[in-house]
């Protein structure tokens, strides 16, 4: 089979580089094969995150590894067979798929998904009407150590999980803009099914605390101060397990990368719309929970 011709929307993110040294360098420690980035736009949105760096990783793609740099997304999406919409600010996914929907071209949209559940729902809601296939999500969901304690399974149904996280702050997302890795983290080990969340916080820490709908309980703890790595304790009936993400031997994004070659293959995302539209109203009612300092129903 050939390779699968991506195309990239929003350079103003370091994921983009790091994603195409991975699928376009064959030589790479973690190469992962199927597909190449051909062609790129830059995007770019007012925030500070975004215009300090597109120019930059503009600059890098079109230099270092020969991506055509073009002036719209349409034209992106014409010339490739499968999209990342990598824009690091969450609240221009709902515009730029807008504009690409129709093209029906396999679309994995980077963390986060968006800022709002109205965007959210507007993007399924595209996808679902020009039968487009959709996927999101956070590396962290598919880091080594997470994936061999699921496989694992030893000690039996899993009944709780507490992950933790370093947990930088962006005025724009709040929450969305770096809770959405270790609440992927949560997803992940407890499926939907959260009814309501509560958050604790000061300047140093945030303690995020589901409650789903069978009893099953999920928390996060989100550093400012102290520990920058992630990790998760999964609780079992007869144990708990131990996940220290920062031992992977394999980067998160090569992993990830993985499964979104396997979505770009064959149109199928490995994660229901439904559940991240849930992860959006969990990030939203977390940082409505965070303001209020009352617990808010999803």
């Amino acid at each position: 089979m050939s390779k699968i011709k991506i195309g990239m929307i929003g350079l103003d993110t370091s994921h983009v580089i790091a994603f195409t040294k991975l699928l376009n360098d064959p030589k790479h420690d973690h190469h992962v094969a199927g597909g190449e980035v051909i062609v790129a736009f830059p995007g770019g949105s007012d925030m500070e995150f975004s215009y300090t760096r597109v120019d930059g990783y503009t600059q890098e793609m079109r230099d270092h590894f020969c991506v055509k740099i073009v002036q719209t997304p349409e034209e992106v999406v014409e010339e490739s067979d499968a999209i990342l919409l990598e824009s690091v600010d969450g609240r221009v996914h709902l515009e730029q798929f807008s504009r690409i929907a129709s093209f029906k071209k396999p679309t994995f949209i980077d963390k986060p998904f968006s800022t709002s559940s109205g965007d959210a729902k507007k993007i399924i809601q595209l996808a679902e009407q020009f039968g487009t296939p959709i996927m999101s999500c956070s590396s962290l969901r598919y880091s080594e150590g997470l994936t061999t304690a699921l496989d694992n399974g030893e000690g039996g149904n899993i009944f709780g999980v507490d992950c933790y996280g370093p947990l930088a702050m962006e005025p724009t997302h709040g929450l969305f803009w770096y809770g959405i890795h270790t609440v992927e983290m949560l997803y992940r080990v407890l499926g939907p099914g959260c009814e309501k969340v509560t958050v604790m916080n000061n300047d140093d820490h945030d303690l995020i605390v589901g409650e789903w709908k069978d009893g099953r309980i999920g928390s996060i703890r989100g550093n400012r101060k102290g520990n920058s790595s992630f990790g998760a304790l999964i609780h079992r009936e007869d144990g708990t397990q131990y996940v220290d993400v920062n031992a992977d031997k394999k980067p998160y994004y090569a992993s990830l990368l993985e499964e979104i070659i396997q979505f770009f293959k064959y149109g199928k995302s490995p994660i229901n719309n439904l559940e991240t539209l849930e992860i959006t109203k969990f990030l939203e009612a977390a940082n409505e929970s965070r303001e209020t300092g009352k617990t808010v129903k999803l």
